[in-house]
């Protein structure tokens, strides 16, 4: 039985999914979250593989006979989103991420380098977030060739946007 003193601890919480076909070949990955209660926990890093959760999401997890932890499904949306980006190597940014960082800084987006290998960059996009000038930049990367991109997870407020 976690007490009191337990809540607000950083654990990691597990995520399963399936692989996806010419993508990294993990099948799983951990998120440090803060423990909010018993079962729930809420997301304190981006994603780089997991779809649908984005930073500040509160998931329920399950802790197995090993003591870890795994997602069981989201609780709530902080209304944040995630997007990644990966530079074309041969592309005007050189597959350079801080260009990446660069190119997005106007919004103010905090992101992370998934390796120096792989240079993909997932960012985290707040609520409230001018989404429609993100998605006209990140369109526009895409079309010159900077960038490729995906939404790893996104609201109605982006979609719409």
């Amino acid at each position: 039985m976690a007490g009191v003193q337990d809540m607000g601890e950083k654990i990691k919480i597990w995520f399963r999914f399936v692989p996806r076909e010419g993508w990294f070949p993990q099948d799983t990955e951990g998120l440090w979250a803060t423990k909010l209660s018993e079962d729930t926990a809420r997301v304190e890093n981006i994603p780089f593989l997991q779809d649908g959760v984005a930073e500040g999401d509160v998931v329920r997890y399950q802790t197995d006979s090993d003591g870890l932890h795994w997602a069981a499904g989201q609780v709530g949306s902080a209304g944040n989103c995630t997007i990644r980006v990966v530079p074309v190597p041969t592309g005007p940014l050189g597959g350079s991420p801080q260009a990446v960082h660069e190119r997005l800084s106007p919004f103010g987006l905090g992101g992370e380098v998934f390796s120096s290998d792989f240079p993909m960059v997932a960012f985290t996009v707040p609520a409230g977030t001018d989404f429609a000038g993100v998605k006209a930049l990140l369109a526009q990367g895409q079309t010159q060739g900077w960038w490729h991109y995906e939404v790893g997870c996104g609201t109605r407020e982006l979609w719409d946007a």
